[in-house]
């Protein structure tokens, strides 16, 4: 019997007709009861499947069923389970049809999931569905879609409230949406006219959904509403009606006028800068006054002779004045420039040099140096050792008043040349405009991507003796060590943090964002040898977990992996090593780079670092607890610390961190033990909950949850419960809070902001621990081989460092790249002691002549 062969071909297990058909087709449609069997031709037997099309996540609104679709190519089965359990596969709907460019067959299933199989196992966990598909060579799985039941509650938890301003004041107008799922998304609204931050910067609309006027203006003043919306419906709050007055003020008094006929002069001041409106205070005090004339004022009383000479006295005294004051400002002068005289000449000399004294030590003892020169400026103010042997100044002094000689601290080159040939190392901090210059990076087609974020970036000018840039209380820095920058060259190079939501990787599967993302470069430029980049990352620094991953974003914008940490070869320009908090990358090339974590099974866990804050002053019954749940990263912990503080937050307790598993599971929140006489809790469930995906995939800088409390009296103040956070069947946090919520025990800015106080770019052997000479001496002394192995590879040995060995090996001086991962770990707490003491039991005392001349250094 004849056959149409269309494009697509659909498929009913349950018909016979159709089993003949797939025979006479070249496909056979099986009886299992999961999906439908094809036999694939023989060209095609050893591919595995790989998805065209992967099911997505998914909302039902009200009573709609959703259509799941995948679609695969080459596979000879294909079927969806949902949690856990197949899907039954008269559920099933398959279509076939042939790839037109690779002759593959193309396989696509879809499936409908209603309202009533999401509710079976609502509050139990998430449903989910999964597509699997299968060849004669295996089998692949797609992504997870997880499919949720959309709402919207009417109720706001938390209204705007009216308020009356003055002018320029600022206005904070809360607003806490309803529950929804997905999660509501907020605007506010003036006299029905939405509100934008963009077109309109006085505005600011915080995280947690609250507008912020930064300085009222009468135009300002009108109904101002929150609106939440999502797919499902869309909610306005109550209207706050802000009404912007002006109080009235004083303009300045007007001029005395002449003495009038009743021997009185009066003046006049009006209340019209500026004038009251909207309800503004009128103007307090007198707006005319008047003062009685002197006798000599009056018309009746003034005479002509009398006139004359009490003017022609007048002018006698003014001119004997004048004449007084001219004196005494020429001695004054004279005076001053003779004191200044001798301030330069002093400065001269302590500005040139400082005589230091050294004392020999005892032969056969070995006596570290000091490891700054003796010419750095904090030196300056200590007092020669007359007693023992002293060296002297070579050079010519120059005054400070010398402009074309003055030593300057800019980002120019660190080496000036000397008339025989030598230089001299200049070490310092970099004086520098951070916004000028990110303004002028982006200006550049390559950079114009970058964002402006002057606190999170640094920049500095460098040569080939190096330096360091380092984001303050971040984590984050840069080593460029010496050499690596070739000689002659001076690069401009800046280092910056990336904020996730302007800057979005894409993540499959299991994948989790481990790290900031970070930007250093520019790209392309010609290093000699790599520097080290220092960031964060969350994740439990346990390989056998994970396949950790180096992504880093070319130029048309795409990632890409390159590095695979555990199978490194060091023939790459990569190279990295992960620490408990810490990642240290060796890169011959600067970029935008990622680290991105998959989990290899559910024993896989991410650091996440739970912080709680609340409002440090409360008027009302209410209280809000806001619960932060971030990765472990000092880059995002500062980034809330910095939101905090303009909210006006307090920190209410310490951090702690939990281990969140890759295992599906959901994070919940819970508040407990409070004083039922006096508080309770606007919770109308037991616990809020965060899906596990928004967690994992790091789609969100920080997630928070809020807990609204109400004391049952304005006069209570003392709050005492036990909040507690945890996975689902994994591991938990107790916090148990015990405060004053009328006292601001702890500011946001407190020790757990440690403010980073050093530079965030140095330049020569200031960003050094290791002076440079010594730093030589022992490359010279470790460098080659030793038979007894008293080389570099003792010294990786006791410093730890023997998983890097083969790296080490691969560089022209292995002891270099050492003491660069040395100088990276220990900048903040290095101790050059330590460094020694390690030197002295290679049996390498001679390589640590910390007893530099001081013409040397």
């Amino acid at each position: 019997m004849p056959l149409l062969l269309g494009p697509f071909v659909r498929c009913r297990f349950s018909a016979t007709l159709l089993v003949l058909w797939l025979v006479f087709a070249g496909f056979t449609c099986t009886g299992s009861e999961h999906a439908a069997t094809a036999t694939l031709p023989a060209a095609f037997s050893d591919l595995l499947p790989h998805f065209l099309v992967e099911p997505e996540d998914e909302y039902i609104v009200k009573n709609k069923p959703v259509t799941l679709t995948c679609r695969s190519t080459p596979a000879t089965q294909i079927y969806f389970k949902c949690n856990g359990e197949w899907v039954h596969q008269d559920d099933h709907l398959i279509e076939r049809t042939v790839d037109p460019a690779t002759a593959l067959p193309v396989m696509q299933v879809t499936i409908d999931i209603t309202r009533q199989q999401v509710e079976k196992i609502f509050g139990l966990d998430e449903y989910w569905c999964q597509c699997v598909a299968w060849s004669t060579t295996g089998t692949q799985k797609s992504q997870k879609a997880y499919i949720r039941i959309a709402y919207l509650r009417k109720n706001f938890e938390e209204e705007p409230q009216g308020k009356e301003v003055a002018l320029d004041q600022e206005v904070l107008l809360r607003c806490h949406p309803p529950e929804g799922v997905p999660q509501a998304e907020v605007e506010w609204q003036r006299n029905e006219d939405v509100v934008n931050p963009v077109s309109d910067p006085n505005f600011f609309i915080t995280a947690d959904h609250n507008l912020v006027i930064k300085k009222a203006r009468l135009a300002d003043t009108g109904n101002y509403t929150c609106v939440a919306k999502n797919i499902v419906a869309r909610r306005k709050s109550t209207s706050a009606t802000v009404l912007v007055y002006v109080d009235g003020g004083w303009s300045e008094w007007s001029k005395w006028s002449a003495c009038g006929a009743d021997c009185s002069m009066w003046r006049s001041r009006e209340c019209t800068q500026p004038s009251p409106g909207t309800g503004g205070k009128e103007c307090q005090g007198l707006d005319l006054q008047s003062l009685n004339c002197t006798s000599e004022q009056c018309p009746q009383t003034v005479s002509g002779a009398e006139d004359v000479a009490l003017y022609v006295g007048m002018v006698a005294v003014a001119l004997c004045l004048t004449l007084l004051l001219i004196v005494v400002v020429l001695v004054y002068r004279r005076k001053k420039e003779g004191l200044d005289a001798d301030v330069a000449d002093s400065s001269i000399l302590t500005t040139g040099f400082q005589p230091m004294g050294i004392k020999p030590s005892k032969p056969g003892v070995w006596a570290p140096r000091p490891r700054r020169c003796i010419c750095n400026s904090h030196l300056l103010t200590i007092q020669p050792d007359l007693t023992t042997t002293t060296t002297s100044y070579q050079g010519t002094l120059r005054s400070r008043h010398d402009a074309t000689g003055k030593f300057s601290m800019t980002n120019g080159p660190l080496l000036d040349p000397l008339p025989n040939g030598s230089h001299t190392l200049h070490n310092g901090k970099l004086n520098s405009d951070p916004a000028e210059f990110v303004s002028r990076l982006s200006t550049q087609s390559y950079f114009k991507t970058l964002p402006r974020d002057v606190a999170n970036t640094s920049y500095g000018t460098f040569n080939f003796l190096g330096g360091r840039l380092t984001i303050p209380n971040t984590g984050i820095s840069l080593l460029i060590p010496p050499e690596a920058i070739p000689r002659g060259k001076i690069y401009e190079i800046y280092l910056t943090v990336q904020r996730k939501e302007d800057l979005r990787l894409p993540l499959a599967g299991c994948q989790t964002l481990l790290s900031p993302v970070v930007s250093c470069g520019p790209p392309g430029v010609v290093l000699s040898r790599p520097v080290i980049l220092s960031m964060d990352h969350c994740s439990d620094a346990c390989l056998d977990n994970w396949a950790v991953r180096l992504k880093k974003q070319n130029y048309e914008g795409a990632w890409e992996d390159v590095l695979l940490m555990g199978e490194e070869l060091v023939s790459e320009p990569y190279y990295c090593q992960l620490e408990a908090e810490t990642c240290r990358l060796f890169t011959e090339q600067l970029g935008t780079l990622a680290l991105v974590g998959e989990s290899l099974h559910m024993g896989a866990a991410k650091r996440l670092r739970l912080v709680l804050f609340s409002d440090a002053y409360c008027s009302t019954l209410e209280y809000n607890i806001r619960v932060y749940c971030m990765d472990d990263t000092q880059d995002v912990f500062k980034e809330v610390m910095q939101m905090e503080r303009q909210l006006g937050g307090r920190l209410i307790d310490e951090p702690h961190v939990l281990l969140f598993k890759d295992s599906y599971h959901n994070l919940r929140l819970s508040i407990h033990d409070m004083p039922q006489a006096h508080w309770r809790s606007k919770l109308l469930a037991g616990y809020q909950e965060i899906p596990f995906y928004h967690i994992w995939n790091g789609s969100q800088r920080y997630l928070h949850c809020t807990f609204t409390l109400e004391r049952l009296s304005l006069s209570t103040c003392e709050l005492t419960c036990q909040l507690c956070v945890w996975q689902v069947e994994g591991e938990g946090q107790s916090f148990s809070l015990d405060f004053n919520i009328a006292k601001d025990t702890r500011a946001v800015d407190s020790e757990f902001l440690l403010m980073d106080s050093n530079a965030t770019a140095l330049a020569g052997p200031s960003a050094f621990q290791i002076p440079y000479l010594i730093r030589q001496k022992i490359c010279s002394s470790l460098d080659a081989p030793c038979p007894n192995g008293s080389d570099w590879r003792m010294l990786a040995q006791r410093l730890k460092l023997e998983r890097h060995m083969s790296f080490f090996a691969s560089k022209a001086s292995p002891t270099s790249v050492i003491l660069d991962l040395w100088e990276a770990q220990h900048f903040h707490s290095g101790n050059i002691n330590q460094l020694a003491t390690v030197m002295a039991d290679i049996g390498k005392q001679e390589a640590m002549i910390f007893l530099v001349s001081d013409g040397e250094c």
